[in-house]
């Protein structure tokens, strides 16, 4: 569904912890969990240096602080198969004593979501103690001559080039936004980051780029400014009550939806939209999830989201997450099980549908 529905940075923050009220269910008293003079693994699927190990690295400190007993929390990174092989490792070695936490991330649910032959882990038998949303930018060069996203019909029967991490990475959302738009787009796989596809863009190798929003804040928008490229959709947010509405960090853009009605004068629907929406909520607004074994004891779940709700009122947390977390508010309890549930989620004929568009197009084998 499209709205025209804007918020403010201060409204999306206040927004994200109404999520709660959805199904709110009385915490469990964590008084009785003490992980005094005890080590907690927070297992990242990912080498170090990146988003997810630098979110994790972000939040470790502050779970140490609040978890029952101040326990020495460490980041194991555990790379490899795009996150599928840390992921399987917790899912087949991890205890139900609270000592290992994993944080997934877009790159963990989007081969679920697709049914990769790789994945050995299951969401469902995990439970989830904080969410981080996150958000991103679409922008293209100024030299093609469109100056908004209304006038983005000049650019029929032109090719564009997007340099891309992979047909199944985080670059599989704005794959699927372009197409969408109808826009004609060369995806140039081989990125080892978008911060290399960012690059490609100030190269001119490429002429259409996407950065979350923290890349896009610290690296993209000085081209913005000096009049080198041309913002035109967000990916969006979601509201209370699960619509897509306008990014804050961005309110004068139009989210992703509203881009497509506006270059295509129908609101999305269908098949190939059902399929998009999965993924860009499993991308962004479900972008990181840290997960226990279903099987934890519940006073040991309550202690995790304890501490989240603790944290997130520390004056070091908020004075470091704007920088850290683009602005975006990490949720739990009710709030966190919603994005949980929506970022694991397909329909499977939206599912067969991507598949079968990756494996055709872009000779992708799962």
């Amino acid at each position: 569904m499209t709205t025209k529905k804007t918020i403010n940075r201060r409204s999306f923050m206040n927004m994200t912890l109404a999520f709660a009220a959805l199904a709110f269910v009385a915490p469990v008293h964590a008084e009785a969990v003490d992980f005094s003079r005890k080590t907690i693994e927070f297992v990242v699927p990912f080498g170090v240096g990146g988003g997810s190990d630098t979110w994790a690295r972000f939040n470790a400190p502050y779970l140490a602080k609040y978890l029952p007993g101040s326990p020495n929390v460490v980041v194991k990174n555990v790379p490899g198969g795009g996150s599928i092989t840390g992921a399987n490792q917790f899912a087949s070695r991890a205890k139900s004593d609270g000592l290992s936490v994993l944080g997934t991330s877009a790159s963990t649910q989007f081969p679920y979501l697709l049914g990769d032959a790789r994945v050995k882990y299951e969401y469902t038998d995990w439970q989830v103690v904080l969410a981080a949303p996150t958000g991103g930018v679409v922008y293209i060069n100024s030299d093609l001559g469109v100056k908004s996203l209304a006038e983005l019909g000049k650019l029929k029967g032109q090719r564009l080039v997007y340099g891309s991490q992979g047909s199944t990475s985080l670059d599989l959302v704005p794959l699927l936004a372009f197409r969408l738009l109808g826009l004609d787009v060369n995806h140039v796989f081989g990125m080892k980051s978008r911060g290399e596809g960012r690059l490609a863009f100030e190269r001119g190798e490429a002429n259409i780029d996407f950065q979350t929003t923290s890349a896009y804040l610290k690296s993209s928008i000085g081209m913005v400014e000096e009049g080198k490229a041309i913002p035109l959709f967000t990916m969006g947010v979601l509201d209370d009550a699960g619509n897509l509405v306008r990014d804050p960090n961005f309110p004068d853009l139009p989210h992703v939806s509203e881009a497509i009605e506006i270059v295509t004068g129908n609101r999305p629907e269908g098949v190939e939209w059902d399929a998009f929406k999965a993924f860009l909520i499993a991308g962004f607004p479900a972008q990181k999830l840290m997960v226990l074994p279903k099987s934890t004891p519940a006073p040991v779940v309550e202690a995790y989201r304890s501490a989240v709700r603790q944290m997130r009122e520390d004056p070091d947390y908020q004075a470091g997450k704007d920088e850290a977390l683009g602005g975006y508010e990490q949720v739990t309890d009710s709030a966190g099980e919603a994005l949980f549930a929506a970022g694991t989620t397909i329909d499977p004929e939206a599912r067969d549908w991507v598949r079968a568009l990756l494996e055709k197009d872009y000779n992708t084998r799962f």
